[in-house]
C-alpha cells in the first residue's frame, strides 16, 4: 500500500478511535494491544452485559472493569470464598446500573448468599435495582437450614423492582421454598414472575397453609407480590394430591395469576379435582387465568374431561392449554371435541396421551364446523392414517390455524395425498405442519407436490429427513 494510502487509513482510523473513547498513547507497544488488559482500559466503560467464569472472579478483574456501568451479569461456578469475594466486589463496583444477575452452577452458603445479596443495595436507600435475579443449577444453603439468611429475606422484601426471581434445578427442600413464599407473602414488590421448577419441595405448603386460608378475593396479606404475580411455575417438584390441597389456598393469593405450570408432578385425578374449584373462581376474575400446563401428572380421561366440561367461565377463559404425557387414551376424545367446540382455546397440546386411531376417528367424525385453534400439537399418539384425515378436516374447518405438529404419529405415505388435497382446497393462515418421525412419508414424488405449498419462501410441510426413513421403524406399543 503507498504510504499516503497507509496515512489517510491511519488517520480515518484514529478519528473512528477516538469517538469510541480511545486516545492515542506513546506508551502503548504495538504487543500490548493483544492483551485484555488494554482492552478493557480502553473500552471497559462501553461494557453493558457480562458472562463470566469463577475463575475471572478476582480483584484483578474487578479493576480492569472498574469504569464499566454493567447492566447485566451471569456468574458460573462461583463456589469457594475467593469467587465469592471476588463476585462481591464486582457486584458492589455496579450495583447502581446492576438489574439482571444470573449465577450457574454455583454453591453458595448462607455466609456467602447473605453477602453477595448485601453487595447489591444502593448508596443511601435499603433497597436494589434488580429486576431478573436467577439461580439455576446451583447448590443452595446446607442440611436444610431452619432460617433463610437475614441478607437473602431482605433482598426479596426490599426488591421494588424484582420482576422475575427464578429458583430452578437447584434440589432445593420444602423448607427453603416454603420460607421463600412466606418472605414474599409480605414483600412488597410487583413480582411478575416466580419459577421454583425442577426441585423437590413436597410438602412446602403444609405450613403456611393458615396464612393461605385467610386469603380472599377482596383481603389478601400486607405484601404485594405475590398479588402482582403473572407466572407461576411449580414443574417437577413432586408434588403429590395433598400438595394439590394446600396450594389451592395459595393461589388463592394471586389474584393476576395468567399462567401456571403444575407439570410433572404425579398430582393424579384427586389433585387436579381439587384445584377445579379454583380454576373456575380464577376464570372469572378481572385477570383470569389464560394459560394452564398440566402435563404429566399421572392424570386419566376421567380426570381430564372434568376439566374440560368445567364451566363455560372456564373454557372461555384459556388461551393456552397442555394435558400433554398423560396416558388418557381414546376415551378423553368426545370431551376434547366438545371441549374444542365450545371453548376459546387458541393453544392446545394434547402430545403423546394415547389417542390411537381410534381417537382421531372420533375426532374427525365429530369435528366441530368451525374450530378457533391457532397452535395444536398432536405429536406421538400413533393415529396411523386416521391422524392424517383428522388434520385434512380440521385444516378446513379452522380457518385461523397456523401450525399443526402431527410428528411420530406412524402415518403411512398415503397420509400426504390426503393433506395435499386438503391444503390445496383451504384458504386458510396455516404456515407450519410438521411431519418430523413419520418415516414412511418420505417418498420424492409426494414430497415435490407438497413443497408447493410455502410461506414467505419457506415450504408450509416439514418432513421426515432422509436420515429417518431408513432407520428402524419402531412401532411397539
Amino acid at each position: 500500500m503507498p504510504t499516503h494510502e497507509l496515512g489517510n487509513n491511519w488517520f480515518g482510523r484514529e478519528t473512528v478511535l477516538k469517538c469510541i473513547g480511545y486516545e492515542a498513547r506513546i506508551d502503548y507497544t504495538a504487543s500490548s494491544h493483544s492483551k485484555l488488559s488494554y482492552h478493557c482500559q480502553q473500552f471497559g466503560h462501553f461494557a453493558r452485559s457480562l458472562r463470566l467464569q469463577n475463575v475471572f472472579c478476582i480483584a484483578e478483574t474487578c479493576e480492569l472493569l472498574k469504569g464499566s456501568k454493567l447492566q447485566s451479569m451471569v456468574l458460573r461456578g462461583i463456589k469457594s470464598e475467593e469467587h465469592v469475594n471476588g463476585a462481591c466486589k464486582l457486584l458492589r463496583q455496579n450495583k447502581e446500573t446492576l438489574s439482571f444477575l444470573e449465577f450457574f452452577h454455583c454453591k453458595f452458603s448462607s455466609t456467602a448468599l447473605g453477602a453477595i445479596c448485601d453487595s447489591l443495595y444502593r448508596k443511601g436507600i435499603e433497597t436494589h435495582g434488580i429486576r431478573y435475579f436467577s439461580i439455576k443449577g446451583s447448590s443452595i444453603l446446607e442440611n436444610s437450614p431452619v432460617s433463610i439468611p437475614s441478607g437473602f429475606s431482605s433482598f426479596l422484601s426490599s426488591g421494588r423492582s424484582l420482576h422475575l426471581v427464578n429458583f430452578s434445578e437447584n434440589r432445593l427442600g420444602p423448607n427453603f421454598a416454603r420460607m421463600v413464599f412466606d418472605t414474599l407473602l409480605d414483600a412488597s414488590s410487583d413480582l411478575s414472575v416466580l419459577d421454583l421448577s425442577d426441585n423437590n419441595i413436597a410438602g412446602w405448603l403444609s405450613k403456611t397453609n393458615w396464612r393461605f386460608s385467610t386469603c380472599s378475593s377482596s383481603s389478601f396479606g400486607i405484601g404485594k407480590s405475590l398479588q402482582s404475580l403473572r407466572v407461576l411455575n411449580l414443574r417437577g417438584n413432586n408434588l403429590g394430591t395433598d400438595d394439590a390441597d394446600c396450594l389451592k389456598y395459595a393461589l388463592v393469593c394471586m389474584p393476576n395469576l395468567e399462567s401456571l405450570d403444575i407439570s410433572d408432578n404425579p398430582l393424579e385425578d384427586r389433585g387436579i379435582r381439587s384445584l377445579i374449584h379454583y380454576f373456575v373462581e380464577a376464570s372469572e376474575r378481572e385477570t383470569p387465568l389464560v394459560d394452564l400446563k398440566m402435563e404429566n401428572c399421572d392424570l386419566s380421561s376421567n380426570g381430564v374431561a372434568e376439566v374440560l366440561r368445567s364451566p363455560a367461565t372456564l373454557r372461555n377463559s384459556f388461551h393456552s392449554l397442555s394435558v400433554a404425557n398423560n396416558s388418557l387414551g381414546s376415551l378423553v376424545a368426545p370431551a376434547l371435541v366438545k371441549f374444542m367446540d365450545t371453548s376459546y382455546v387458541r393453544m392446545l397440546n394434547i402430545e403423546d396421551i394415547g389417542l390411537g386411531p381410534s381417537g382421531f376417528l372420533e375426532l374427525q367424525e365429530n369435528i366441530p364446523e368451525e374450530v378457533k385453534l391457532v397452535h395444536l400439537n398432536i405429536s406421538k399418539n400413533r393415529g396411523g392414517i386416521e391422524t392424517s384425515n383428522f388434520i385434512s378436516k380440521l385444516i378446513l374447518r379452522a380457518p385461523e390455524l397456523i401450525a399443526v405438529n402431527a410428528g411420530y404419529n406412524f402415518m403411512p405415505i398415503e397420509s400426504l395425498a390426503v393433506m395435499y388435497s386438503a391444503l390445496k382446497a383451504s384458504k386458510g393462515k396455516l404456515e407450519r405442519l410438521d411431519l418430523t418421525g413419520n418415516t414412511r412419508c418420505h417418498e420424492r414424488a409426494c414430497i415435490s407436490l407438497l413443497e408447493e405449498f410455502q410461506v414467505h419462501g419457506r415450504p408450509i410441510v416439514i418432513f421426515p429427513s432422509l436420515h429417518d426413513s431408513v432407520a428402524p421403524y419402531d412401532d411397539d406399543p
